[in-house]
């Protein structure tokens, strides 16, 4: 095989990484952010009211987990086909969707208060401060799913760090917020609701600027109500699996809740809540890695680029896997490091934690190889499997050894439980894989399944921004394809584009250039992160007349715009 260095796409996972990393743990931020605060401010008893409230919170993340990341990773794979009006379809019924579902969300939470606060709180002393945390929160609702939401997609359409601005701000003004509702206002639990509510706010006057940008690339568009529909069906079954994770959370949460008080208390809850928020922290890179990695692997998959999703794999593996076993380390021997954290100080609750704590811990390298594979099992299209990951290892596994061990060890087996959880999922991925792989005679290999390219058939190649390079590469591929008869004009197009490529450009650092030969045609596949550039549109820049050459030569060209790459793909026949 030709040298390809994985330069482009490494970079690319970079620039994506730290936006999304802020990006898609909004919502767990300000929550991680507010529980500190409130603990600081008011007391860490305060902390059990924020853990009752956690399932509405984890509903919440669900719906805006489903229809956002759902819709931007459809919205991404639709462009990989080259199908705009499908990918503005995916981005605007998402977008008032989720607006929508908002509003009904927090309506309903208003009008039903009583009962909904009455369900989640068993506990008769913890009622009244329950109530208002929940109905301060609740009000922010909209704004959290439409930030979320279209945080998402501008990710998906090459403007991370736009995303990544609209969160960073949310919680400055969240913190800030914090202490002049609780300290200043004497707003008490229900202050640290509304801090966030009004840094949801902010955020999403920011995100909205997104629609005044001349390079974005989606449109919000008009469809019929049955079109509206049908593309909200395919959202919601291609998110799902991924999100569902938190409607799992959600029914964890509740019974969970409902266990330690029976056989802990509010020593529990406590530790319990403080145990949640460190996963929160956590999820900060897990979730960074994850949805990083699913829009690069959905649109690299479809392209049949079976070496870049490896790599992109890896990648993403390596940071979830490396920050799980430091988190965890560091929590087993220091764990008054979360105590400092959450202001805890009460002598009865203190050694309730440590020892929760430290128990939990262990299940955070095996939630981190759960989280990842759920995502890419949903990037490349395996929605039933990744939805059998969630339901196992976020409800079925931990709920069922929590409730049995509880009865037998008492409240340390509701810990423990939380590793089984992981420990059984992680079998079931490597039965599930080692079945598969053998069933397809080779077709797909390794613990992620992925299929591989044939290096016979496959030429890869990375060059930098310049001419010569350009003119050397096409030498290359005519050596290549020397026994067939296009090899000629497959040389001449990718040197013809690459030169315009440069042209265009006051520089472009790497080049991704694949050709593929197929039974009847060659493939070639282009890929720049330059200003945007579609070879078969007329360029005032450029004197050389590429549509009439590409046009001669070419049976098909197809170009899109996708995560801030120009990807062109050139379909010759032999």
């Amino acid at each position: 095989m030709y040298e390809r260095n994985y330069d482009l796409i490494s970079k690319k996972f970079r620039e994506f990484f730290l936006p999304t990393l802020f990006t898609s743990m909004a919502g767990n931020i300000c929550f991680v952010i507010d529980s500190m605060m409130v603990a600081f401010l008011i007391g860490e008893f305060n902390l059990s009211v924020m853990q009752l409230v956690s399932p509405v919170t984890t509903f919440v993340n669900l719906i805006y987990w489903m229809i956002g990341l759902g819709g931007s990773v459809l919205c991404s794979v639709s462009k990989a086909e080259f199908d705009e009006r499908k990918s503005n379809s995916y981005f605007t019924v998402s977008v008032f969707s989720l607006l929508i579902i908002g509003v009904i969300l927090s309506v309903g939470g208003l009008v039903f208060s009583n009962q909904i606060v009455h369900f989640l709180c068993r506990a008769e002393n913890l009622l009244t401060l329950v109530s208002q945390f929940f109905n301060a929160y609740i009000i922010g609702l909209p704004f959290l799913c439409y930030i979320m939401c279209l945080s998402y997609f501008v990710r998906a359409d090459g403007l991370p760090k736009m995303a990544f601005r609209a969160i960073l701000l949310s919680n400055i003004v969240n913190i800030c917020c914090d202490v002049i509702f609780i300290s200043v206002l004497n707003l008490g639990i229900s202050g640290a609701a509304y801090a966030t509510v009004v840094g949801y706010i902010v955020g999403s006057i920011y995100i909205s600027t997104y629609f005044f940008k001349s390079e974005r690339t989606l449109r919000l568009i008009n469809l019929k109500l049955n079109r509206f529909l049908t593309y909200l069906k395919k959202i919601c079954k291609s998110g799902f699996s991924g999100a569902s994770t938190q409607l799992y959370f959600t029914f964890k949460a509740f019974i969970y809740n409902t266990l330690i008080t029976i056989f802990i208390g509010e020593a529990g809850l406590v530790a319990f809540g403080i145990c949640d928020n460190s996963l929160f922290i956590l999820y900060m890179f897990l979730i960074g890695a994850a949805q990083t990695m699913s829009p690069i692997v959905s649109v690299y998959f479809k392209e049949e680029d079976y070496e870049g999703v490896k790599f992109i794999v890896k990648k993403a593996l390596k940071i979830a896997l490396t920050s799980s076993l430091i988190f965890a380390i560091l929590i087993i021997i220091y764990p008054d490091m979360l105590l400092t954290l959450y202001s805890v100080k009460n002598p009865s609750f203190i050694p309730v934690v440590f020892n929760a704590v430290r128990i939990f811990a262990l299940s955070y390298v095996g939630t981190a190889i759960t989280f990842l594979y759920t995502f890419y099992a949903e990037a490349i299209q395996k929605d039933l499997l990744a939805s059998i990951i969630s339901l196992l290892e976020g409800l079925i596994v931990p709920c069922a050894s929590a409730f049995i061990l509880a009865y037998l060890i008492g409240g340390n087996g509701i810990w423990i439980s939380f590793t089984i959880a992981e420990v059984v999922t992680i079998l079931f991925i490597l039965m599930y894989s080692k079945y598969i792989n053998k069933k397809s005679n080779g077709e797909f290999s390794g613990f992620f399944i992925n299929k591989h390219n044939d290096d016979k058939d496959v030429f890869e190649y990375t060059i930098q921004g310049n001419v010569k390079d350009a003119v050397e590469l096409s030498a290359k591929v005519q050596k290549y394809l020397k026994d067939y008869k296009v090899a000629t004009q497959v040389s001449l197009v990718i040197e013809e584009i690459i030169v315009n490529i440069i042209k265009l450009n006051d520089h472009v650092d790497l080049i991704d250039v694949i050709v593929k030969i197929q039974e009847d045609y060659i493939l070639v596949s282009v890929k720049d992160s330059g200003v945007e550039y579609n070879p078969i549109v007329e360029q005032d820049e450029l004197n050389f007349d590429n549509i009439s050459v590409l046009n001669k030569i070419a049976d098909k060209i197809d170009y899109s715009r996708v995560l801030g790459l120009n990807s062109t793909v050139i379909t010759i026949k032999k």
